[in-house]
């Protein structure tokens, strides 16, 4: 299994591969795979997060229209909130997705978040690099279940956040964990005419009393209404002085070096907990290395000889 393979497989070589990921996320094919994929990136990744009902789901379908129009290819990541009892998930925003199953061009893939708070399934970060290396963008949609999808700034070049008219949701984004995320800022359902421009009047005062995170980019609040495409162009052309933006002076390069040394050092956590953690001492990665190899290497390091007793 490589890029190669997966490239001229299609979808189903890339849904077996997704699968392969997350049924054998430590196997050394697996992390080989990924090494080479972080190596190809090629896709800009954006990250859409808000609350349920926002109309994420509406919006990712616009923009993917657009795109593919446009001819680019779009890999799409979105995540459901699973059940605290069961475990399950009802995998909804596939079916959501008004999507032409015959154009090899898009891709959707739905995970299940299972216990995972912060908006996003633990093997997103995988299945994100590896689309990274087959795609134009790649779409990622949090579960929206409220303050606290933060993750999405950890695994995407530009975190979108949606904003509804009329729902106190801009009170909710002067929250410090929210308000510090976004580097675009939708409301969403914009023909509600006077809710939606009170709504970005909030949403552009708490952004002004938020501490500024990306000198020299100035977060826009943009209004759209999917149904219609009405402020999809606009949208989409933002997206990508985003892009040029983060292209400029290597910080694209320096957020995915902080984002790949974040997932590393949770990486080793949730494999070893805190005291593999220590062991492990000091992770930094080398700039712009991948953290899949790395994670191999500190993986064999921190366990037992195979010839240990078991205790």
């Amino acid at each position: 299994m490589d890029l190669a393979t997966i490239r001229a497989g299609g979808k189903a070589a890339l849904a077996r591969a997704l699968s392969r990921i997350e049924s054998a996320p430590d196997d050394p094919s697996v992390l080989s795979l990924l090494d080479s994929a972080h190596a190809a990136a090629q896709a800009h990744v954006v990250g859409m997060t808000g609350p349920p009902g926002v109309g994420k789901s509406t919006l990712m379908n616009a923009l993917i229209a657009e795109w593919r129009a446009s001819g680019r290819r779009v890999g799409c990541i979105a995540v459901d909130p699973s059940s605290r009892r069961s475990g399950g998930a009802l995998l909804g925003d596939r079916t959501r997705l008004a999507t032409d199953p015959e154009d090899q061009g898009i891709f959707v893939r739905s995970m299940a978040a299972r216990d995972r708070l912060g908006g996003l399934a633990e093997l997103t970060v995988a299945a994100m690099v590896l689309m990274r290396a087959l795609f134009d963008i790649v779409l990622i949609e949090t579960v929206g279940v409220g303050q606290s999808e933060t993750d999405v700034a950890a695994i995407a070049d530009s975190v979108l956040f949606c904003v509804q008219p009329g729902s106190g949701d801009a009170l909710q984004f002067m929250k410090a964990g929210i308000a510090e995320i976004p580097d675009l800022v939708v409301v969403t359902k914009a023909d509600m005419t006077d809710m939606a421009d009170r709504a970005r009047a909030d949403v552009e005062a708490a952004l002004a009393l938020a501490s500024e995170q990306n000198a020299g980019w100035a977060i826009p609040v943009l209004m759209v209404s999917a149904p219609s495409r009405d402020g999809i162009a606009a949208l989409m052309s933002t997206i990508d002085k985003h892009a040029d933006f983060l292209d400029r002076a290597e910080g694209r390069a320096k957020r995915r070096h902080a984002q790949a040394e974040l997932w590393l050092i949770e990486a080793i956590r949730d494999r070893f907990g805190r005291e593999g953690l220590r062991r492990a001492g000091q992770i930094a990665l080398p700039f712009g290395a991948s953290p899949f190899g790395r994670l191999a290497e500190l993986s064999r390091a921190l366990l037992p000889p195979a010839s240990a007793p078991c205790l």
